[in-house]
């Protein structure tokens, strides 16, 4: 054989190599999650997923404290969260935190990552302040994102998983001097693949635009003929730069999400909302060395929670055996939301009562709160005789005038929902404004709603 043709064997295996080189070598596992015909499957590599399935191994949880004995907010100083627990169970949450974030050993592990070992109740710790703040998200993710979380909850660990610092966060991009002038011009972000979109040629910040900004992430029309979708090829690629990210940190392909047969709905404002109200607002208590290249605290995205799995941790109840983070365990008596008065048997009329959530400082009712007063509404007209109590809640930190009033709009939010679903008024009455008496020790989830009990 000549040296000739030698080298081109050589040539044409090297080829076929590097041609196979990013092909994924069987068996590949099938799981049809859809009706047949359709493409709703999906498709794991039993080899990469045990990388995944060890990674994504919960913590066993401590043993239950009691809930006997004086309040943590009453023996310690300046307890801001949790303070409703008895001190039992404050050391048993301030442990399991610990654990969850700075587990190992060193001057700056365990209870002093935080707080400073001199003075407990010292705030210079910038750590302390944002652990404080991040106990709140926590809560707020497991009492108003039910539809995201169901009961199976998160905790500290979920994203920080033994970690000071969760390993999937995101910062606002340096600018690329070239991208406004030069000979390339503006590249919108694009060819210059990153991590975020899997080495792609798209656009390679597509947290921005969704995951912090109310950008439309929509470019599918939705008439019979085009007209009116104004949306262009960029806008299509930065969407699919957002799939990438999401399809990559849940470990599925597209039609987990999708219906093979429709790709128009998209609905992801939890991760907006959480970096809007609780991560951006702490831009000033991040240390330099703790923020982005243009000056931003970092952020979350998909990855930040599901690292690989299509669940975090593969549904581990998280938060079954912390209630104090709003998980669905047993709420401690103390924690638990008081009773409304006056509040009649629901069988006496077949109307349940219902509770509604409202965000921080607002009185605009959610999509889910509204979707409870549609189907109370609903079942209300069916009993035409039956009334409903209307209590707005407040937090016990703050003004008591202005945490008042912002209890009564909720309440009146609630009722003008009713009214306008076709509820008489004269069936909706209004409660003074109530203080959550579980709420003594700061902002607490449970504090911002209203309740609407059967009279």
């Amino acid at each position: 054989m000549s040296r000739a043709r030698l080298a081109s064997i050589v040539l044409a295996v090297a080829a076929v190599g590097t041609l196979l080189a990013g092909c994924e070598r069987p068996p590949i596992d099938n799981v049809q999650v859809g009706y047949r015909g359709v493409a709703m499957e999906q498709n794991y590599n039993p080899r990469l997923m045990a990388d995944v399935i060890a990674a994504n191994q919960p913590p066993e949880a401590l043993e239950p404290a009691s809930a006997d004995g004086p309040k943590a907010s009453a023996v310690y100083q300046n307890v801001k969260v949790l303070g409703d627990l008895s001190v039992g169970q404050f050391a048993r949450s301030m442990v399991a935190m610990s654990n969850w974030v700075a587990p190992k050993e060193g001057p700056e592990a365990g209870c002093v990552y935080c707080h400073n070992p001199a003075n407990f109740a010292d705030d210079s710790k910038y750590t302390k302040v944002v652990a404080r703040r991040m106990v709140q998200m926590t809560q707020n993710i497991n009492v108003n994102w039910k539809q995201h979380v169901a009961n199976t909850g998160v905790t500290c660990y979920t994203c920080h998983r033994g970690q000071p610092v969760p390993a999937n966060v995101w910062f606002d991009p340096a600018p690329l001097k070239h991208d406004v002038t030069g000979l390339l011009g503006d590249r919108a972000l694009q060819n210059s693949p990153a991590a975020s979109v899997k080495l792609a040629s798209l656009p390679y910040d597509p947290f921005g635009p969704y995951l912090a900004g109310d950008k439309p992430i929509r470019v599918q029309g939705d008439t019979a003929l085009p007209t009116g979708n104004r949306a262009s090829t960029k806008q299509t690629e930065f969407t699919y730069s957002l799939m990438i990210h999401m399809s990559d940190s849940l470990g599925v392909n597209c039609t987990y999400c999708h219906n093979s047969r429709s790709w128009q709905d998209w609905e992801h404002r939890m991760a907006r909302q959480l970096n809007n109200e609780y991560m951006t607002p702490l831009t000033g208590t991040f240390p330099a060395n703790r923020l982005g290249p243009t000056g931003d605290v970092p952020k979350l995205n998909c990855a930040t929670c599901h690292q690989g799995a299509y669940k975090p941790l593969f549904g581990a109840p998280m938060a079954k055996d912390h209630p104090e983070f709003g998980g669905g365990g047993a709420v401690p008596k103390a924690a638990a939301p008081a009773a409304p008065a006056a509040a009649a048997p629901a069988a006496t009329t077949g109307l349940t009562p219902a509770t509604v959530f409202f965000a921080v400082g607002s009185s605009a009712l959610t999509d889910e709160g509204s979707k409870v007063l549609v189907g109370l509404a609903s079942t209300m007209k069916t009993s035409a005789d039956a009334k409903v109590a209307i209590s707005g809640f407040h937090s016990a930190a703050g003004s008591l005038a202005q945490n008042q009033e912002l209890a009564k709009q909720r309440a009146f939010a609630v009722r003008d929902a009713l009214k306008a679903a076709g509820i008489p008024e004269d069936r909706l009455v209004l409660e003074k404004p109530m203080q959550t008496e579980a709420n003594v020790s700061g902002e607490d989830p449970r504090s911002r709603r209203v309740d609407v009990a059967v009279r």
